[in-house]
């Protein structure tokens, strides 16, 4: 018997094979699972090492030394053969072994390992975070004062090319909070970090900051500004033109921050704007209504400021999309939010904002997906490190189908904010939207954590496991996050229809449609293409167009709509809405 018969008979060929195919498929799956639930970068490593370990034991040990019978595993016959003969079936062995390794060993050390030392030079690239400075006055009644000097240099810094700056929500989520440098630097993934403190007395204010390294706590930098608070935008102004011509030195030698800025000329305005964001961030029916409010009180002193006209367009839309009490309040929010977007942008021709702000009602109202492209493009060329903005494009991109480019911009965008719960909320539906549940699980949770009174993240957490043909947990999701509202009741109705309580799926699908069959006509449509009714499911898809259920910019990655997509109702509602074809 020659050496190949033998290596053919032991079926040692088919072993290395089918080891190679399930160690290469193995490692593909361990990398993108080990990013996105941040694992220890150790861990694909092991991994590697694991199946260096058990390639000898699945070849020599079970391929070469026992066979697989219809009686169980016995031990392999041995031909007869040479002492030199043996040793050389043994070179061959281990010969064999290597050309089969070849190709995940190549992979590994070459293609792994750049990749990774791509990530090593991209952490090389300088970043901050601007923490809100703390108020030290004696009355404590400079809260927006401090808040405004953080949000002047944020702001200065953001347009410095070649510098990380963590983004305003994540750097704000440490107010009031003692928590270690070290710990902030490693969340927000920043190499610096910028703080300081304002003490007002009389007319005069003292404004002290300081630059700390995350990783040993030692200062950089430091300086004192006492100042007469004649005009107070004026200080703010001034202070933050000074610290960022001195942390360009320490930080990005040669480079300029050129940003013109649109400034209240009331300090009643700039609270007002500031609490419009804060309560928008929230992404929940009281937040929005809040946001409006604030919005309002802000124009309401100051007309031309063109920022909370930016604010008050996103936010009205939002409350009369999704929580709009009539068919009526709904097209009345959608006009609402598109005079003030344009507004915004006639009143701030230079400003990001406005642009982003536009854009999401082009986008969401309109359906103008070149126009809002085009803003976004703009918004992006004013303000590069606006994690909102980037958000907002990967949005886009995603209703264009381009589905792996959306993931790509919301991974910029989270590296920019990590602790924006809507970033992460969208990182999520879109990686629902490319089958990759167990990611978009991560996401959405991570959302929760920061936003757990989110009225849409629960809904789409629910999604990834029924997808994975998991209805118990996504029960135990939306029970866990129980938010009251059109999609949080639609969900539990495609989960009961799971579970296999058909009459009960029914009942609480007619009593959501009662409610909110004039808000939520698109997730309507899901719950039937869901169940397998595809002319239902058509019919609320043509009554979502017919209401300008911003729902419908999931059309075609929403994976509860995939039982839809070999009809050819499909591509013709496409068709309507200038979507290009799957």
């Amino acid at each position: 018997m020659t050496l190949f018969d033998e290596l053919k008979r032991r079926r040692v060929f088919r072993a290395i094979v089918g080891y190679g195919i399930v160690a290469f498929a193995l490692l593909q799956v361990v990398e993108p699972i080990t990013h996105g639930f941040h694992l220890p970068d150790e861990t694909l490593t092991i991994t590697v090492v694991a199946l260096g370990f058990g390639f000898p034991v699945v070849v020599v040990l079970l391929a070469w030394a026992f066979d697989v019978t219809a009686s169980g595993i016995e031990r392999a016959p041995s031909a007869s053969a040479s002492r030199l003969a043996r040793l050389r079936l043994a070179f061959m062995l281990i010969g064999i072994g290597l050309i089969a390794a070849a190709p995940g060993l190549t992979w590994y050390f070459f293609v792994h390992q750049a990749r990774r030392a791509a990530q090593s030079a991209g952490a090389t690239t300088p970043s901050i975070a601007v923490l809100p400075f703390a108020d030290l006055s004696p009355s404590k009644d400079q809260e927006y004062f401090s808040d405004g000097i953080a949000e002047e240099i944020l702001n200065a810094l953001n347009h410095v090319e070649g510098l990380h700056v963590a983004g305003r929500t994540s750097a704000f989520s440490f107010k009031g909070k003692n928590e270690d440098l070290r710990t902030i630097g490693e969340r927000l993934k920043v190499g610096a970090v910028l703080e300081g403190s304002v003490r007002k007395e009389g007319s005069r204010v003292r404004i002290t900051t300081q630059l700390i390294s995350t990783a040993d706590g030692y200062h950089l930098w430091s300086e004192t500004f006492d100042r007469e608070l004649t005009g107070i935008f004026a200080v703010q102004d001034e202070i933050a033109r000074a610290v960022v011509e001195a942390l360009k030195v320490k930080l990005l030698p040669g480079k300029k921050a050129d940003a013109q800025q649109h400034r209240a000329a009331n300090l009643e305005v700039y609270r007002q704007y500031l609490l419009g964001r804060q309560f928008f961030e929230r992404n929940s029916e009281d937040g929005f209504r809040r946001a409006v409010e604030a919005y309002q009180k802000a124009l309401a002193v100051d007309s031309t400021y063109a920022p909370a006209w930016a604010g008050l367009a996103v936010a009205a839309f939002s409350l009369g999309d999704v929580f709009g009490g009539t068919s009526a309040a709904i097209s009345e929010a959608h006009r609402r939010a598109v005079e003030a977007a344009d507004r915004a942008v006639a009143l701030g021709p230079d400003l990001a904002e406005a642009y982003d702000s536009r854009a999401t009602i082009r986008y969401y109202v309109a359906w103008d997906w070149t126009g809002a492209q085009a803003d976004l493009e703009r918004a992006l060329a004013l303000s590069p490190g606006d994690a909102a903005n980037r958000k907002d494009y990967a949005e886009v991109l995603a209703t264009l189908g381009r589905l792996r480019g959306a993931i790509a911009e919301d991974r910029k965008a989270v590296e920019m904010d990590p602790l924006s719960g809507r970033i992460w909320n969208s990182l999520g539906r879109f990686y629902n939207g490319s089958s990759q549940p167990d990611l978009a699980r991560g996401a959405l949770e991570r959302a929760l954590e920061i936003i757990p009174g989110s009225f849409s993240s629960p809904y789409h957490l629910a999604t990834s496991y029924l997808v994975d043909r998991q209805p118990e947990a996504a029960l135990a999701a939306l029970q866990r996050y129980r938010v009251e509202g059109p999609v949080w009741e639609l969900g539990i109705a495609m989960v009961e229809h799971d579970l296999g309580h058909r009459e009960k799926s029914q009942q609480l699908l007619d009593a959501a449609i009662g409610k909110y069959g004039h808000v939520s006509a698109f997730q309507i449509a899901e719950v039937y293409a869901w169940r397998g009714e595809q002319d239902r499911a058509f019919k609320w898809l043509e009554r979502a167009y017919a209401q300008r259920d911003g729902g419908v910019t999931l059309v075609k990655y929403s994976p509860l709509l995939r039982s839809l997509r070999g009809d050819p109702r499909y591509p013709a509602f496409l068709r309507k809405l200038n979507l290009p074809p799957d």
